[in-house]
């Protein structure tokens, strides 16, 4: 779009509304933080500590909606084949990338159990990634540039590669909508970011000396 201000909304797969569905519990979320090092390594890091830039969170967000989010009955890790729930909402707030969707409580009654049982700020998430760009892969802490979301774990906290993550389910089982939370508020308010020229959404050409892209196919990032 050159030549034209390219808004870029805190995005939403907007399902309909069926009230009472009892296979959607609305949850919030902290993915990941944007332009800080992980805490650890995530698990495919080669023993690198990562940092996700904003502007490649920015330009990630499509991929992220629609995805599932997925647990291990051991709640530290991945399992892709455990897809429990599904993204619809997500936006980057100061660090914080936020997300929103539901879980799918009739279908993983140990999930929504799990959550509830657990003490409030215990629970947290981790990033699935594909097709990630690395700056310069012999520094010590890495630079993500550019990546695609594949999904998202479920998981302890204290597990994660980020220790400043969260996942909670609604108070009430109100099943029609997600919670609405200060990222879903912005949503249905119309909030906006203004990026001159795709600027925070396309990546300029760079030299290929100067950036590798890491092709390794590891979807767990969490440990």
């Amino acid at each position: 779009m050159t030549g034209e201000t390219m808004k870029l909304e805190a995005m939403a797969v907007m399902l309909p509304e069926v009230a009472g569905h009892p296979n959607r519990a609305p949850f919030t979320g902290v993915l990941t933080l944007v332009d800080e090092p992980s805490t650890k390594p995530p698990s495919g890091a080669r023993g690198h500590r990562v940092i996700l830039t904003r502007r490649a969170a920015l330009a990630a967000l499509p991929s992220l909606l629609g995805m599932a989010v997925d647990y291990a009955p051991s709640w530290d890790g991945h399992d892709s084949r455990r897809k429990c729930g599904i993204i619809t909402q997500a936006d980057v707030e100061g660090a914080r990338l936020r997300v929103a969707g539901y879980l799918f409580a009739k279908d993983f009654p140990e999930v929504e159990r799990q959550m509830r049982q657990t003490l409030p700020g215990a629970m947290g998430m981790s990033w699935e990634l594909a097709d990630a760009h690395v700056e310069d892969m012999r520094a010590e802490i890495w630079t993500l540039t550019q990546a695609t979301f594949t999904g998202a774990a479920i998981l302890l906290r204290e597990k994660a590669a980020y220790r400043n993550t969260s996942f909670e389910l609604a108070a009430s089982r109100c099943r029609s909508t997600p919670a609405r939370s200060a990222l879903s508020e912005r949503i249905h308010a119309g909030a906006t970011r203004n990026f001159r020229n795709g600027a925070g959404v396309a990546f300029p050409k760079r030299e290929r000396r100067k950036e590798q892209t890491w092709n390794h196919r590891q979807n767990a990032w969490s440990r």
